[in-house]
């Protein structure tokens, strides 16, 4: 067969309907299409105008029976919704769509119905077509990603709260322009690390070992030699997270700047406890270091952003503790979090 424009026999245009041969018709055409039903998990139902079933084609439960069998599958509210479209097709000759619910141990199964008209001589209606789709899968995913855009909305706006006092509390300490925008934009570079951590967890958090050498890191030093990590790893949830990485982020900087990181034999130490006090786990987190004694950069440093983040701002959206201590030749910093912003290794 040649098409319009004069191509070869097996070219076929699009256009052209070709005519199925006398095997492909009849009963191996009707076997292939259940073949189909079965493996798309689609169930047909046909009936006559008094409801009564003429035949049925993949009939799953709950689709076992229409009548009497399906009140104890299907809830009664559900039964009578699709009777009621069946004879409102009959009566009427147009299609109805409805979407049933099952319950089932572990929540609800999905179904959408399509409820169609067989039309006979002069338009008649002589029957209804029932056809059954699962789509409880297709719901659940709907389910899971409003959810998962709820909690999106909910995070970006505590993110936002927290970038909003960051720029406020910059702001007040800051000297100038030059002084604010350096600093700002290294908290806010912070907390962008903070976040890689929590987002590649699925939005669970972060190890607390590996977010405070990522912040130490991220200031030029090698963790593996400016940093001494000892005692417990919890696994901080996402708020937990973001604060103590702003907390480490200010102390990393101030040590590169005036501490023990300044100097390249420098190191500084934290160490990591799950303690019990009155019959609660908190983690107990310290920061210390070795510092020039004359150093008044460092004392100064109180009066400025950096203590007021690490004394109140992470402390308060932590429903924790903290303590920052500078004294002769010596910084010490002590944050207390309750449980409920961890969970232990």
């Amino acid at each position: 067969m040649r098409s319009r424009t004069g191509d070869r026999k097996d070219d076929v245009p699009s256009d052209e309907v070709i005519a199925l041969h006398p095997a492909e018709s009849g009963m191996q055409l009707g076997r292939a299409l259940l073949h189909a039903l079965h493996n798309a998990g689609i169930s047909v139902l046909y009936q006559d105008r008094e409801l009564k079933t003429v035949w049925a084609r993949n009939m799953r439960a709950p689709w076992v029976s229409d009548t009497a069998d399906a009140n104890g599958i299907l809830p009664a509210v559900q039964v009578d919704r699709i009777g009621a479209a069946k004879r409102d097709v009959i009566a009427s000759g147009n299609p109805q769509r409805l979407e049933i619910s099952v319950p089932t141990e572990d929540g609800f199964r999905w179904f959408q119905v399509w409820v169609d008209a067989d039309h006979g001589d002069g338009c008649t209606v002589q029957g209804v077509v029932t056809t059954m789709v699962e789509t409880t899968d297709q719901k659940r995913r709907e389910q899971t990603l409003t959810t998962l855009l709820r909690e999106v909305s909910h995070r970006s706006k505590n993110l936002l709260a927290i970038i909003q006092s960051i720029a406020t509390q910059t702001g007040r300490y800051s000297d100038g322009i030059a002084d604010f925008l350096t600093r700002f934009r290294g908290r806010l570079q912070s907390l962008a690390s903070s976040q890689d951590l929590v987002t590649s967890s699925n939005w669970r958090g972060a190890a607390l070992r590996e977010l405070v050498s990522g912040q130490v890191g991220r200031n030029g030093v090698d963790p593996s030699h400016g940093l001494r990590f000892r005692g417990a790893n919890p696994y901080l949830n996402p708020n937990a997270a973001l604060h103590i990485g702003l907390a480490m982020h200010e102390l990393a900087v101030n040590s590169v700047s005036y501490g023990a990181l300044s100097r390249a034999d420098g190191v500084v130490d934290v160490t990591a406890d799950l303690d019990v006090a009155a019959g609660s786990l908190a983690l107990s987190l310290i920061w210390a270091e070795a510092i020039p004694a004359s150093d008044i950069d460092i004392e100064r440093s109180q009066k400025r952003f950096g203590s007021v983040a690490l004394e109140r701002v992470v402390p308060a959206s932590l429903n924790g503790t903290a303590k920052l201590e500078i004294m002769p030749g010596r910084l010490e910093y002590r944050l207390v979090v309750p449980h409920g912003n961890f969970e232990p290794e």
